[in-house]
């Protein structure tokens, strides 16, 4: 898990930053602030230079279900195949972990985001556990196919 890397940290403030801009508040995470404690995994991805250009967590949320944290591309790598690279390596985890379905939440500010999780196969729930009854969220999930074999 690269929670606690230098780059991981850089990523997840621009993410906030850009969160915080969209929404006009430096705070609107409803519940509990993901933290090292509470993701079960957290990946960073690289460009071939060595360069973070991506990142995505996961936190387990019972009985095989996990929520996506955190998921975020740089501007200037969206549309590259970053994002995809990171939810699959979330989805892989997961499975590895016998999770058998995936929740996340974003915002209606964020159609980019509503666009690229659809596309990926997620569907539009109630608003679950801290999300319920925030105007501003959008929650979806997606039951994960057996893992795959070698």
């Amino acid at each position: 898990m690269q929670w606690a890397d230098a780059d991981a940290v850089t990523l997840r403030a621009l993410q906030r930053a850009e969160i915080a801009a969209r929404y006009g508040t430096p705070d609107s995470e409803p519940g509990l602030v993901p933290s090292q404690a509470d993701i079960a995994a957290f990946f960073v991805a690289r460009a071939d230079d060595g360069i973070p250009v991506g990142c995505g967590g996961l936190r387990h949320l019972g009985g095989g279900v996990g929520e996506v944290k955190r998921m975020y591309v740089v501007p200037a790598r969206r549309g590259s195949g970053v994002a995809v690279a990171i939810l699959d390596a979330l989805e892989d985890w997961a499975r590895g972990q016998g999770w058998t379905t995936l929740r996340l939440e974003t915002g209606t500010a964020q159609p980019d985001a509503v666009r690229f999780y659809t596309r990926s196969g997620y569907q539009r729930i109630p608003n679950f556990g801290a999300y319920a009854g925030v105007e501003t969220s959008l929650c979806f999930e997606r039951v994960l196919e057996a893992q795959r074999s070698a």
